[in-house]
């Protein structure tokens, strides 16, 4: 939903706005400046201007923003030398991190790679995500050793650029969904340069009381955390999973980040928002009603991530 700025500078001059960026760090992440700083995945906020979404963030108390670039991203891949910088330049005014970025990266044959990549490491991003690949359900091993083949020459590209590629595990029919097939994908590849975003949700949607075990086999190729709750549905006939916020759903948060430091999983977090963030007509709102309910589910949230951290003693 593309909003106005002009409308929202209106609201600013108006005095109708929420607190000013001058008192933002009061709202600053305990997290902003530890192993597991914790940064919004842009996408819920990708049709708003780029400084509403900052302003979001900050307000929330968000360390970052993981930009979406690819097709019909916040960043369009053929505009990643000259748009890309410019965002995280725009992101810095906010003191907003953004050492993450999610992309739809397949092959290191495609010219748009290494212009992402190089453009991404020049600019300090130090993580990227992948997209996912789909089986050939003729033969699912050769789909593994095709996709391992791919995991290893972009393991080149990454050395070359100095930045790590992370293949997100997605429930459902994806390279991936299964955690083993992940360790098949990165055997013996270096994991500072190629390896899994780790998404607990999708995780345990695929395996319920084994997912634990299959994030012990490819912990050292953790690099980054994707982090959201979900429950079952009814719908239409079919139990179907649904993302709702933290702490609403079954992921069994103590489980998880017990694991997260038994296993030494040291690693930034993003914060995936895949339920509404407004909802019943609220999206017809003045645009700073608008940010008022969203800032307060961000942090929501936020909080509840960093309630785990510190319990875990993984923040103090």
């Amino acid at each position: 939903m593309n909003q106005n700025r002009r409308e929202f500078i209106s609201n600013i001059v108006a005095g109708a706005a929420i607190p000013m960026l001058s008192n933002l760090e009061k709202t600053l992440s305990s997290s902003s400046k530890s192993d597991f700083q914790i940064s919004l995945f842009s996408k819920p906020l990708d049709g708003y201007d780029f400084d509403f979404t900052c302003e979001c963030c900050k307000l929330s108390g968000m360390a970052g923003i993981e930009l979406t670039v690819r097709k019909d991203g916040r960043v369009e891949p053929e505009t990643v030398e000259s748009a890309l910088p410019d965002f995280i330049r725009r992101a810095s005014k906010y003191d907003l991190s953004t050492n993450m970025i999610v992309t739809g990266i397949l092959t290191a044959t495609d010219p748009l790679t290494e212009r992402i990549l190089k453009t991404a490491s020049s600019s300090g991003v130090k993580y990227y995500r992948l997209g996912w690949f789909n089986y050939d359900k003729t033969d699912i091993w050769e789909t593994l050793q095709k996709c391992r083949s791919v995991m290893s020459e972009l393991t080149v590209l990454n050395r070359k650029y100095n930045i790590h590629g992370g293949y997100q595990n997605h429930s459902g029919e994806y390279v991936g969904a299964p955690l083993w097939d992940l360790f098949e994908l990165f055997r013996n590849l270096p994991p500072e340069y190629i390896g899994n975003q780790f998404d607990v949700r999708h995780a345990m949607v695929e395996g319920y009381d084994t997912w634990k075990i299959g994030m012990r086999l490819i912990s050292k190729y953790i690099k980054t955390l994707a982090v959201k709750d979900f429950t079952w549905k009814n719908i239409d006939g079919r139990l179907q999973p649904v993302t709702v916020p933290l702490g609403e759903g079954i992921v069994g948060w103590d489980n998880y980040f017990k694991s997260v430091k038994e296993l030494n999983i040291k690693a930034p977090i993003t914060l995936h928002i895949e339920y509404p963030l407004l909802e019943n007509g609220e999206e017809n709102l003045p645009l700073k009603k608008q940010q008022e309910i969203i800032v307060r589910k961000l942090k929501k949230d936020r909080e509840f991530i960093n309630s785990y951290l510190k319990k875990y003693q993984l923040i103090s």
